[in-house]
């Protein structure tokens, strides 16, 4: 059944979608190649003690993150988990809970899922740890990748989140997960009102960011 499952529904490239040979999971090696994964950030995100991405948001990356985000890709969740845990590993950052920013019950309902929850429990299974539900969104806004500018995306997100359950984390290391940095902004936010609620430190992780480009 395996065998046939595989030949029926062959494991493809999350990047560019070519099918994987044998020997390669996730990513093809033309991928792993040409998609250069992104240095150490020197640029700061205010209340984040430190952070880290994946990739640079450029066009193949860019299509893949949409494809799981707004068509349904979210078979996605394992590749990317796997990847992002191996990239958290390798930057030795220390946590002791794992999150990830949650989407409003709107956009939940409209998906039918949320791509960041997918990818926290993903790389949670990598790392060995359970993701636990530490925010809520309490207020359904524009997207922010409809609002230009620093200022007007901080303001969009101002108290829209709200922390769950802090006994979970109070005097602990949160490393909190989101698919796409771009300003930092929502990553600031979720992690000012963990601050707020006792966290010890916050750090972030994400798959992509469109922030300092040149490391």
């Amino acid at each position: 059944m395996k065998k046939l499952l595989e030949l029926l529904f062959p494991s493809k490239c999350v990047l560019c979608r070519s099918i994987l040979a044998k020997e390669e999971m996730d990513l093809c090696h033309g991928c792993r190649a040409q998609v250069e994964e992104q240095g150490n950030s020197r640029d700061r995100i205010q209340f984040l003690d430190s952070w880290t991405a994946l990739w640079h948001y450029g066009d193949m990356v860019r299509g893949s993150v949409l494809r799981y985000k707004f068509y349904g890709r979210r078979h996605y969740a394992s590749g990317f988990g796997r990847l992002l845990a191996m990239k958290i590993q390798r930057q030795e950052i220390g946590f002791d809970v794992l999150t990830w920013v949650p989407i409003s019950r709107r956009r939940r309902l409209r998906r039918g899922y949320d791509q960041v929850e997918l990818l926290a429990k993903a790389v949670g299974k990598e790392l060995g740890v359970e993701a636990v539900r530490c925010l809520k969104r309490v207020r359904h806004d524009p997207p922010q990748s409809g609002i230009k500018g620093p200022a007007q995306r901080r303001a969009n997100v101002l108290g829209a989140y709200k922390a769950v359950r802090p006994e979970r984390f109070a005097g602990k290391r949160v490393l909190i997960l989101d698919d796409v940095i771009t300003t930092g902004a929502t990553m600031g936010e979720c992690a000012r009102m963990l601050l707020t609620a006792g966290a010890r430190e916050v750090h972030g992780a994400a798959l992509a960011s469109a922030r300092d480009k040149k490391t």
